[in-house]
């Protein structure tokens, strides 16, 4: 929503956080959207590849997306491309719409990707980078921790693995309530690689689970802000500031 490309003519949207973005500026500018999804395919043969969708907030928009990767995939078979024809195709679920019906999606898909940045401010109608309201981002909001644990169900019984990428999911202080939820895999920048594998390698996932349970407990996220910081700094007091 902050980065515009200037080829397109998306500038000017009075909201562009809830503009068109994403999978919307995909569908929206096909051709654009075929060329993306043509090189991935065409790298595919070379290594280990995934598609995912970004910002799906349905069934729909899933199959519309779906569609034009079997239109591409036609193209490169009646030219003689070789692709990964078993390369999985997954989707980013970071709008409330997607995590409530996780259930549904799961079925359509190879796994799933939360990305908690959009959720979090999408779920809590907080402007993460307005100063004067910046506070009201919790990742520990018992909504989120209740999304979550939803969305990781969801997923597993489907057998689809789910992952998380964005700020929740490099922080170490979060890592046993996403561990103890089922979280398969973690996406995080690689200044925070070491102190979460640190927490990974430590605790055992009984204790974990316990530890989310209990954080899914609390009924406001200073409760369980405070219950996962007690519980760091008597564990992990390196890693907390």
């Amino acid at each position: 929503g902050d980065k515009i490309l200037s080829p397109l003519d998306i500038a000017g949207e009075k909201n562009p956080v809830l503009g068109l973005r994403a999978i919307r500026l995909c569908l929206e500018h096909k051709d654009l959207f075929k060329t993306q999804l043509r090189a991935i395919l065409r790298a595919s043969v070379y290594g280990n590849l995934r598609i995912m969708y970004p910002m799906i907030s349905g069934v729909d928009e899933l199959r519309k997306a779906n569609l034009v990767l079997e239109e591409v995939k036609e193209e490169l078979r009646q030219e003689g491309i070789p692709y990964d024809e078993d390369i999985q195709v997954g989707i980013m679920i970071e709008v409330p719409s997607a995590a409530i019906i996780a259930n549904i999606l799961a079925k359509e898909v190879d796994f799933f990707s939360i990305g908690t940045n959009d959720l979090i401010q999408y779920c809590l109608a907080i402007d993460r980078v307005n100063k004067r309201v910046a506070y009201l981002y919790e990742p520990c909001h018992p909504s989120i921790l209740r999304l979550i644990a939803h969305i990781i169900k969801a997923g597993h019984e489907e057998n689809i693995p789910v992952g998380m990428c964005g700020e929740m999911a490099g922080d170490p202080k979060y890592t046993m309530i996403l561990l103890g939820l089922g979280l398969d895999s973690f996406s995080m920048n690689v200044d925070s690689l070491l102190k979460v594998k640190k927490v990974i390698r430590s605790v055992a996932l009984s204790e974990a689970e316990k530890v989310a349970q209990q954080a899914l407990s609390f009924t406001t996220a200073d409760e369980t802000e405070q219950y996962i910081r007690e519980l760091m700094q008597q564990q992990f007091p390196d890693l907390i500031h």
